[in-house]
């Protein structure tokens, strides 16, 4: 499975196929994050192969839906438990993320699992997402954002020119200057070359 874009949640039912012995099989519900349909079906027939002994030849979907999420503009605390196979065995983890959703928090899990333990998306498994309370978080990473007072860096771009440092010195609210990726840096350019040119004898 690839990461590509924002994963999307799906609820998969599955069953095997009705026969004589047993005319109603059981129904198998499965929550799945894949970036399409395709894969979250793929990754249902994987996960029923493994613990249930059955295969897409003997078995069928009932039904696949996307599941939708509404209140996205606020910001929530997610618990992610997941699984993951590595190069010395397998492993249990459990993750926390703030974001505004489930599927957003899902895909920055793979992309920080990528990034920190080198694991590739179809090595991971997830295995229960929930949100959680501000009280029940475990991560220092994610308290610190929890207070109801808490400082953020105020990041200030060094002028590149004198010209634009001259301004930003001027005590004059209502004056407007140009930002600094949109000066015209060759109209500021020295009128003596700093460059020591290459001679050849």
């Amino acid at each position: 499975m690839k990461v590509s874009g924002e994963l999307k949640e799906y609820r998969i039912v599955g069953r095997k196929l009705p026969s004589a012995v047993n005319e109603s099989p059981k129904l198998y519900k499965m929550q799945i994050f894949a970036p399409n349909d395709t894969t979250a079906k793929s990754r249902f027939w994987y996960y029923l192969s493994k613990f249930r002994k059955m295969k897409k030849s003997t078995g069928e979907i009932v039904s696949i839906t996307r599941k939708f999420h509404k209140g996205n503009d606020c910001v929530k605390n997610f618990g992610i438990w997941l699984r993951y196979n590595s190069r010395f065995g397998t492993h249990n983890m459990y993750r926390e993320y703030r974001d505004t959703s489930i599927c957003s928090a899902v895909t920055k899990c793979y992309h920080d699992m990528a990034g920190q333990h080198r694991v590739r998306a179809h090595n991971i498994d997830i295995i229960r997402v929930k949100v959680v309370h501000a009280k029940n978080v475990k991560r220092t990473y994610i308290k610190q954002y929890l207070v109801y007072f808490f400082d953020m860096p105020v990041l200030v771009d060094r002028p590149r020119h004198k010209i634009i440092a001259n301004l930003k010195k001027i005590p004059d609210k209502n004056l407007k200057f140009p930002m600094l990726h949109r000066v015209n840096h060759k109209l500021h350019k020295p009128e003596v070359s700093t460059k020591r040119p290459t001679t050849v004898f």
